[in-house]
């Protein structure tokens, strides 16, 4: 391989016959490549590592790459002995990566390696239709049930909201349950009915979702003439307890309300830059009481939450920009992630003070939610 020939079965080849063959495997191998399953993809790679000859990148190079078929075949180093370089670590000139021999001069002596500027880390695409096979997945295919609570009174902006949430829904396949302007009895109630819905049809449902927008405080919502409703009492309504339709299936909550009894702002900093019953009981399983719940608040705890009085909540409105992006192919935790990330990176004023807000997820999620 030194000289630049490719020894054959009937002798040597020339470098016309070298070139012919090197496109002619590569071909051959990046078809192979593109009808494997991300599965086969791994054991591919397993093999490699595993044959006597080792591969032409390392464990970590193939890890880099092997997100997608193409780019792996010419990789690999089943493609000839002139494959493209291997991308070198900064400051790392004279490393010759394991298994590849420095080329060298016609006179023998050996060259540099080129420096190719570093691969950057591939972002997994987690798109629900384009899902690595290790990916553990809730199964979403079943009813997908939701409950839209908000409080209008003295919250100039939340018909916007409602409006919002209510297309969001509809565009992630849920139907939903309104509830406006409600007292804590008139709440309380519809949510009893509405979980109670879900426990008669738990063989369909596969997914739960409750959105309450109003005033609040510290654990609490505040509803009609100041009366209060403890979050956690909401919550426990759909516990494995409670609820065991919605057992291990996704329990999300997008709570829309302040979390503080004063009124706590965040100026910012500046910068320089229970199971189910089986016949067996030998295969019971326990889960926790709380399990698979994911919730997300528009602030910290003890902080303010922002509304706009014409284009609603500060949250809400991100979601709905973000969705309008990228639709519904990232896991809800990604998904509100970037709905955070727009949300901190926005400088909103209050009282012509500059406010910052960041939103905070809690999850006891065990597999990822796509809609």
């Amino acid at each position: 391989l030194e000289g630049g020939g490719l020894s054959g079965p009937d002798g040597p080849q020339t470098n016309g016959e070298t070139t012919q063959t090197w496109e002619e495997m590569q071909s051959r191998v990046q078809e192979t490549l593109e009808v494997l399953s991300p599965q086969e993809l791994r054991n591919f790679r397993a093999i490699l590592q595993k044959v006597d000859e080792e591969p032409r990148v390392t464990a970590l190079e193939l890890e880099l790459e092997g997100g997608s078929t193409r780019g792996l075949a010419p990789e690999v180093g089943l493609c000839g002995a002139r494959g493209p370089a291997l991308p070198a670590r900064p400051g790392d000139s004279q490393r010759v990566p394991r298994g590849l021999s420095a080329p060298r001069s016609e006179a023998g002596s050996s060259l540099s390696m080129k420096i190719h500027p570093v691969i950057p880390r591939k972002a997994l695409k987690r798109s629900y239709d384009c899902v690595d096979g290790d990916l553990d997945c809730y199964d979403l295919k079943g009813r997908r049930n939701a409950f839209l609570m908000c409080v209008k009174k003295n919250r100039p902006g939340s018909d916007w909201d409602v409006g919002l949430m209510k297309k969001w829904l509809s565009q992630c396949q849920f139907e939903y349950t309104p509830c406006i302007d409600p007292d804590k009895k008139e709440l309380l109630e519809k949510l009893t009915s509405f979980r109670d819905g879900l426990n008669e049809i738990k063989d369909e449902i596969s997914c739960c979702l409750v959105t309450l927008m109003s005033h609040g405080e510290k654990g609490y919502l505040k509803i009609r003439d100041d009366e209060r409703v403890s979050l956690e009492e909401i919550f426990e309504m759909f516990n494995n307890k409670n609820c065991p339709a919605l057992k291990e299936k996704p329990k999300i909550f997008i709570i829309q309300a302040c979390r503080g009894e004063t009124e706590r702002r965040d100026s910012g900093v500046e910068t320089d830059d229970e199971p189910m019953d089986l016949d067996d009981i030998s295969e019971k399983k326990r889960l926790p009481t709380f399990s698979d719940y994911f919730i997300i608040y528009p602030t910290q705890a003890d902080h303010v939450a922002l509304r706009h009085p014409r284009t609603g909540s500060v949250m809400i409105e991100a979601m709905t920009e973000i969705f309008q992006q990228h639709g519904n192919k990232f896991h809800i935790v990604d998904f509100f992630t970037k709905v955070n990330n727009k949300v901190v990176h926005t400088e909103f004023f209050l009282r012509e003070e500059p406010i910052k807000v960041s939103l905070v997820m809690e999850s006891t999620l065990t597999r990822f939610v796509y809609f």
